[in-house]
């Protein structure tokens, strides 16, 4: 059945693969995108790709108000946007932890308000979001606290969601992937084995068989994508 799917951060390292993988799934595709060129191949894989602060509650709300007017149809939602920072509980101050947690939760929150709205209204949906391995590890998290707390927000906001969402058929899912195999994890960690690492093409893979008929019956928040890391 062809859907029609939101996704931020559609032209990150994680993003392109996971248009590719939806768009090869035959679903349509609405696209916010970050600073930079957008890439010719996200234009001919989506029907609409915007640029949208989603730092920005009103931004974020009126660009929901508009794409459900247009595609009531929408149903699913994956939200990528997000950042990272280093930091343990001593060198951790409020700045570090105002940035982490917007740019990993608010940025999805400020959608995901608006849109549980209009599922609920049209009869369900899917949110699936992109957790990490600190946020559930306290040994990985403990030299990551800004990044790890904001990134356990979605986990609890997965679980809200379900929890409210059970009987009108809205679903929200976490991705925790291990190490990704993006280049700039590449030149950050040089000496590492790749191969153990997580392609995001698995990352894109997952998500498309989430947003499957199968993966709808999943009642599982947390979907772990480690390999050998």
């Amino acid at each position: 059945m062809q859907r029609t799917i939101l996704i931020t951060g559609a032209n990150g390292n994680l993003g392109q693969d996971v248009v590719n993988s939806i768009s090869a799934a035959g679903h349509h595709i609405i696209a916010t995108v970050g600073s930079g060129e957008v890439p010719e191949s996200l234009i001919e894989k989506t029907i609409v790709q915007q640029r949208v602060d989603l730092l920005n509650e009103a931004a974020a709300e009126s660009f929901v108000h508009s794409i459900v007017n247009q595609y009531p149809s929408l149903d699913g939602a994956i939200l990528l946007v997000g950042g990272f920072g280093m930091g343990n509980i001593e060198n951790t101050n409020e700045a570090m932890l105002d940035k982490q947690i917007s740019l990993n939760f608010k940025t999805a929150w400020f959608i995901i308000k608006p849109l549980m709205t209009h599922f609920k209204k049209s009869g369900g949906g899917q949110i699936i979001l992109i957790g990490a391995r600190p946020a559930i590890n306290p040994d990985e998290g403990k030299n990551v606290v800004a990044y790890s707390l904001s990134k356990s927000l979605l986990i609890s906001l997965a679980e809200i969601i379900n929890t409210e969402g059970k009987n009108a058929g809205i679903t929200a899912s976490i991705i925790i992937p291990g190490i990704l195999d993006t280049a700039p994890n590449r030149k950050a960690m040089p000496d590492a084995d790749f191969e153990g690492w997580v392609k995001t093409s698995t990352v894109a893979e997952t998500i498309s068989f989430i947003l499957s008929d199968a993966g709808k019956a999943l009642r599982q928040p947390v979907f772990k994508v480690y390999n050998r890391s």
